[in-house]
């Protein structure tokens, strides 16, 4: 969905939801945005995120890693002087994860202490990798080695080791990570187990129109924004 940051939901844009559950968390010395876009600098600083210039082109690819992006805002913070301990992604594509989230997964990182390099939010898997396959010419493999006997992709899933996937909702990391391991998430990763709502993320056409009748609706609520 091209544009999707700068949609606007139930009045706001996409982003300013993310940056008003940051603002009203209370754990964050600063909320900034990452982008290569004027138009969502300008729109996020209107919602009082910090921008602290443009992401380099070559970090702002489809397939562009994350650690690239990340490393470079916080290194141009620190060249400001403006060292952190701990750094959280708060992706704009989950409008519905509220600053009760944040602060329950930041609070489940400090406490673990140096037991974690990092926590982020998982759910259930609806589609299990144990039923995945690659296509090789004209056949398939299973995704996934098969036990003896009745193999994975025959069974129930009730019946299947459960897996858990990651959601978009939020990661919080101790910067160490970045340093030692070279990655956002470090060796130790934690899960978060974020609700329904929360894990919700935005990706395709069917998941706007959710998101839509989610927010119209009296059993989910967005973070409050001020402009």
């Amino acid at each position: 969905m091209p544009g999707k940051n700068l949609r606007e939901l139930a009045g706001h844009p996409l982003i300013a939801y993310s940056i008003a559950a940051a603002q009203t968390a209370g754990v964050f010395d600063a909320v900034v945005v990452s982008t290569d876009s004027e138009e969502i600098a300008t729109v996020a600083t209107s919602y009082g995120a910090e921008v602290p210039g443009l992401r380099p082109a070559e970090m702002a690819g489809s397939t562009s890693p994350d650690i690239e992006w990340v490393r470079h805002t916080i290194e141009s913070l620190a060249a400001e002087g403006r060292e952190f301990e701990v750094f959280s992604l708060l992706r704009p594509t989950s409008p519905f994860r509220g600053p009760e989230t944040i602060c329950s997964a930041f609070e489940a990182l400090v406490e673990l202490g140096d037991q974690a390099d990092s926590i982020r939010a998982v759910q259930l898997c609806r589609e299990h990798p144990g039923k995945m396959w690659v296509v090789e010419g004209n056949l398939m493999r299973p995704l996934l080695d098969q036990p003896d006997g009745v193999p994975y992709h025959s069974r129930q899933y009730q019946s299947l080791p459960t897996v858990h996937v990651q959601n978009s909702s939020i990661e919080v990391a101790w910067t160490r990570a970045l340093r030692e391991h070279d990655s956002i998430a470090g060796e130790r990763v934690a899960p978060f187990f974020a609700d329904d709502a929360a894990g919700f993320s935005i990706d395709y056409p069917d998941d706007w129109r959710r998101a839509e009748e989610m927010a119209a609706s009296e059993d989910v609520s967005l973070p409050a924004v001020a402009r």
